[in-house]
């Protein structure tokens, strides 16, 4: 039996709104079943930008505002608002109707595995929490009659909500980001041995931190992990891995620098406080969001500018933009690359099955990487890896161990397909390069499959029409998983592009596959050879 104030709480709701109990309990748990998918991928798509409201705002730019949204279920709301037009008599059937086939929607894309889910972090967890509280209540709220129908709305607000609940929570993110900066900052002046070398660029960042960690092996360098490269990501590592270090350690400190607007990179450098600034390819990555080239060029040589009189600049000299930074230096900079701009050029370079053979000064060097604009990645690293005292005998030793960075220009066989696989990042730079890589390859089929690449603004027709007239000659069939990139580059490709589907024909084991651009693997996997 029911207690009496539950009783007579029901008795209340039954007197406000006209629909029963029951039947708004039903309306109210399928609303939320129905919200949980969108909710989750609108999510996991905002994570993946780092909850960040100018890359968020920069998507929506290139894309429209459609893509805040599931196709699948907007095709559905037409349906059913036309139904509950036609048939007003009907309207709560249609309501149910309606947030059935969302919930059937949500539960047949997570049977599939094909229901994006955020990385559950504590952040991700809160605001996803907080989202579907305000489902849960927003869902009370709408129930009764005279509303109702406005529930069928709720699954497709997801992002509005989950946009709200972070604004709410932006004030505190802020504060306790702002507290962590300063902590690390502390911390860090505690520990004056540290040979801290920052390395910043467009393309090449990951690849020189991580040649240059492996060389340093002997000196049992600190380096900032995989995806680590923002302020709070970089202050969080410094605090954690400075607990465990000796005051008087003087160990190397790899530390990678991105970022997506100006002053990101100066916080970031005041934080680490580097020696030693590496300047690897500057192109036109996240162009759209620093609004110039002149900006973007500006903000990583922040790097340089917090440089001490006492340290010294590394530049890749076969990029013009980074070039531009050298006078930005108080401190000595050496200029390396394949040109005649450099100040120390690799010469005798060959790509290999195995990867990269150079000279550079009285050494000859092999790397297990593909790709001959990697060689400038290689002497940024060899360089600073001198500067600290290493031999270039030991350096080559190394060099000839280190492994090949995942999904980074990293050439496998799967299936029998030969697979170029540069699907960790995407820029102008990488897809050139993996045309021009492609292009020497001895195969009788050559195959393009990219996602297109994001963030250039303005110059994104322009990037992608001349990436296209550079593959023209060099592939015989492109995929895309983006419509509106693979339109723009069909203007220079000249030839027919195609959207990626599960009906794409399996290409045969004397291919070539290069995949540039943030691909999913299973959408690799569609075109091998089952």
């Amino acid at each position: 039996m029911r207690e009496p104030t539950v009783l007579g709480l029901l008795g209340i709701l039954e007197i406000l709104y006209a629909v029963p109990i029951s039947t708004r309990i039903i309306l109210i748990g399928l609303s939320l079943l129905a919200s949980l998918s969108p909710l989750c991928t609108f999510a996991s798509f905002w994570q993946i930008k780092e909850w960040r409201w100018d890359r968020l705002r920069e998507h929506v730019k290139r894309e429209g505002i459609v893509v805040l949204f599931s196709l699948s279920r907007l095709a559905l709301l037409a349906t059913a608002v036309v139904f509950v037009a036609a048939q007003i008599t009907t309207s709560l059937n249609a309501l149910v109707a309606l947030l059935s086939l969302l919930t059937i929607i949500g539960i047949v894309q997570v049977s599939m595995r094909r229901q994006p889910f955020p990385v559950w972090t504590s952040k991700a967890m809160v605001l996803t929490g907080v989202a579907i509280v305000a489902d849960f209540l927003l869902a009370i709220i709408l129930a009764p009659s005279a509303a109702k129908l406005s529930l069928g709305l709720l699954p497709f607000l997801q992002f509005l909500i989950l946009a709200t609940a972070w604004s709410l929570f932006y004030p505190l993110d802020r504060y306790l980001k702002a507290k962590t900066i300063r902590q690390a900052t502390s911390l860090r002046v505690k520990f004056p041995h540290l040979r801290v070398i920052g390395v910043t660029g467009s393309v090449g960042k990951t690849t020189t931190k991580e040649l240059l960690a492996h060389i340093l092996g002997d000196l049992h360098p600190l380096s900032t992990p995989a995806h680590v490269n923002s302020e709070l990501g970089v202050a969080r590592w410094l605090l954690s891995i400075l607990s465990k270090t000796q005051h008087d350690s003087s160990q190397p400190v790899i530390v990678e620098m991105g970022a997506y607007r100006s002053g990101e990179i100066a916080t970031l450098s005041r934080m680490a406080q580097p020696i030693y600034g590496v300047i690897t390819f500057i192109g036109s990555q996240h162009l759209a969001l620093f609004g110039s080239r002149e900006a973007l060029i500006a903000a990583k040589g922040e790097l340089l500018e917090s440089l001490p009189v006492s340290g010294k600049a590394f530049i890749n000299g076969d990029s013009d933009a980074s070039l531009q930074t050298r006078h930005l230096c108080v401190c000595p900079v050496v200029v390396v690359g394949t040109g005649e701009r450099a100040d120390d050029i690799a010469t005798e370079i060959e790509e290999m099955r195995n990867g990269l053979k150079f000279k550079f000064g009285q050494t000859m060097f092999t790397v297990p990487l593909h790709g001959t604009h990697n060689v400038a990645n290689v002497l940024l690293a060899i360089e600073v890896a001198k500067e600290l005292g290493l031999r270039e005998e030991r350096i080559a030793e190394k060099l000839k161990t280190f492994a090949p960075l995942h999904q980074t220009f990293e050439v496998r066989e799967e299936r029998g397909i030969t697979i170029l696989d540069d699907t960790h990042n995407s820029s102008a730079a990488s897809f050139q390069a993996a045309i021009t890589w492609a292009d020497a390859q001895p195969f009788e089929r050559k195959v393009l499959l990219s996602s297109g690449i994001i963030e250039l603004g303005e110059e994104s027709a322009r990037t992608h029409r001349e990436l296209g007239s550079l593959a023209s000659d060099v592939f015989d069939a492109a995929f895309f998983l983006d419509r509106k990139s693979a339109e723009l580059f069909r203007a220079g490709f000249e030839k027919s592009v195609s959207m990626l589907t599960k009906d794409a024909p399996t290409l045969s084991t004397s291919t070539l596959l290069v995949c540039v651009g943030r691909i999913p693997p299973e959408s690799i996997r569609i075109l091998l050879p089952k």
